[in-house]
C-alpha cells in the first residue's frame, strides 16, 4: 500500500489521481489534500477518502473545513502546502499545481525524502538544475507525469539518455494548428481553450495553444533526462497517440503509444516499477488507420524558440521566461490583452533580463527572479492591476 499526498488535488490530475486511488484500493491510499478554492469537490474528496490532513488558499476556507471536519488536519497558504508535501505518512507526492508555486513545496517533500509524481513542469522549468542535486542527495525517485516524459522514461528503460542520439517530444499543435498567424492573433479565450485531443485546465490549454507548453517540455526533458537542448526535438502529431520517440544512433526510432488520457502516465508514475491494470481502453491501431507528423512552424509558434533560448542562457532566464508567461496567459485569460501579445510580452521581459542574468544557486534566487520578472511583464503588457498567480485547484 502506498500511501500518497496530493498537490492541487481538485484540478485535472489531481481528480484523475484519485479515480486511479479509487480503482486500485489495495495499492493507493490518499493521506494528505491540498487545494485551492474549489470547497465543495475538495469536501466530497475529504468523504471519500478520509486523508489525515488538509490544505487549501485562503484561512477562511480552513476555518471552514475544520468546522466540518474537526478529526482532520487543516492548514492553509504555502505553509499549509509543505506541510502537506512533507507529511509524514505520505511515501509518494503527486505534485499537480500550477506554475510556479509548485516549487517550494516540491522540493520540501524532496528534502523529507518523499519520492515524487512530478506533473508541475514549472518546478523543472524554474530550478531543473537544483531539483535534480536534490533528488540525487535525498535519494528518492523524481518519475514524470506528463505523458510525453513518461513516454521517454519508458522508453529510456533507465538506461541514460546520453547514450540515445534524440528525443522527440511530440506535440498536437494544439486549437490553432492549421491558423494562419494573423488570425492567431485575434483568437478568442473561447478558440484559445478548445484544445482538439486533450481536457487540460486553463492556463495549460492556453500554453498548448501557443506551444510553450511543448518549449517546457523540451525544458522539462533536458534536465530529466540530461539531454542537450539541441538534441530533443519537437513534431505535431495531431492523433496525440504517439507520445514521445526516442532515436537511436543506428537510425532506429522507438515510439511509446497509447489513447491519449492522462491516467495511463499517472498510473504508470503511481504504480512504477510495476504496471498496473488502467481503467481506460486500450489503443486500437485499426481503428485509428493513420498517425500525422509534421514540422512545427517557428513563425506562428515563436514560443517554442523563446524556450530554447531561455534554456541556453541557463540561470535565472528560464524562471523569468515562465514568470513572463504566467502573467501574459493570465491577463489574456482575462480578456485584458489579445492573444498575440503572449509571446511578445515574453520576448521582451527576456531581452530586458538577458544583461542582468547569473548562475541559479538558491530556490530563493529563483522565486526572486519569478517576482520580478512578473512585475516586468505587468508593465511589458501596460496592465496597471497585478494579476495573481493561476490558482492551484
Amino acid at each position: 500500500m502506498k500511501r500518497l499526498a496530493v498537490l492541487g488535488s481538485t484540478g485535472s490530475i489531481g481528480t484523475s489521481t484519485l479515480a486511479l486511488v479509487r480503482a486500485h484500493p489495495d495499492r493507493f491510499r490518499v493521506v494528505a489534500l491540498a487545494a485551492g478554492r474549489n470547497l465543495d469537490l475538495l469536501c466530497r474528496q475529504i468523504e471519500e477518502h478520509r486523508p489525515a490532513m488538509v490544505s487549501v488558499t485562503a484561512n477562511g476556507d480552513a476555518e471552514l473545513l475544520a468546522a466540518e471536519f474537526p478529526e482532520i488536519e487543516i492548514a492553509a497558504g504555502p505553509d499549509g502546502l509543505e506541510r502537506v508535501a512533507t507529511h509524514e505518512m505520505a511515501e509518494m507526492v503527486v505534485t499537480a499545481l500550477v506554475g510556479a508555486a509548485g516549487l517550494p513545496p516540491t522540493m520540501a517533500a524532496i528534502g523529507a525524502r518523499k519520492d515524487i509524481a512530478l506533473a508541475n513542469k514549472e518546478t523543472l522549468v524554474i530550478a531543473g538544475d537544483l531539483v535534480m542535486a536534490a533528488t540525487a542527495n535525498a535519494g528518492v525517485q523524481l518519475l514524470p507525469v506528463d505523458s510525453e516524459h513518461a513516454a521517454l522514461h519508458q522508453l529510456l528503460g533507465g538506461r541514460p539518455a546520453a547514450a540515445v542520439a534524440r528525443l522527440i517530444l511530440t506535440a498536437s499543435g494544439g486549437p490553432f494548428r492549421s491558423w494562419k498567424r494573423s488570425r492567431m492573433e485575434r483568437a478568442t479565450v473561447e478558440e484559445a481553450l478548445a484544445h482538439p485531443t486533450w481536457r487540460m485546465g486553463p492556463k495549460i490549454s492556453v500554453d498548448s495553444a501557443t506551444m510553450m507548453n511543448k518549449g517546457l517540455e523540451i525544458i522539462e526533458a533536458h534536465h530529466l533526462f540530461a539531454m542537450p537542448e539541441d538534441r530533443i526535438d519537437v513534431v505535431i502529431h495531431p492523433q496525440s497517440l504517439v507520445h514521445s520517440l526516442v532515436a537511436h544512433t543506428d537510425g532506429t526510432l522507438l515510439a511509446q503509444l497509447s489513447v491519449n488520457d492522462m491516467r495511463l502516465p499517472i498510473l504508470y508514475a503511481l504504480g512504477w516499477p510495476d504496471r498496473l491494470d488502467p481503467p481506460v481502453e486500450t489503443l486500437d491501431l485499426a481503428a485509428v488507420g493513420r498517425l500525422d507528423f509534421s514540422p512545427p512552424d517557428p513563425d506562428r509558434f515563436p514560443a517554442l524558440d523563446l524556450a530554447r533560448a531561455a534554456l541556453r542562457a541557463g540561470g535565472e532566464m528560464p524562471a523569468v521566461l515562465n514568470a513572463a508567461n504566467e502573467v501574459a496567459v493570465e491577463t489574456f485569460l482575462r480578456g485584458h490583452c489579445p492573444f498575440g501579445r503572449i509571446a511578445a510580452t515574453i520576448d521582451a521581459v527576456m531581452n530586458t533580463w538577458s544583461n542582468r542574468n547569473h548562475p541559479l544557486v538558491s530556490v530563493e534566487q529563483a522565486m526572486a527572479a519569478d517576482a520580478e520578472a512578473r512585475h516586468m511583464a505587468i508593465t511589458a503588457l501596460g496592465n496597471t492591476t497585478t494579476p495573481s498567480r493561476v490558482p492551484s485547484s
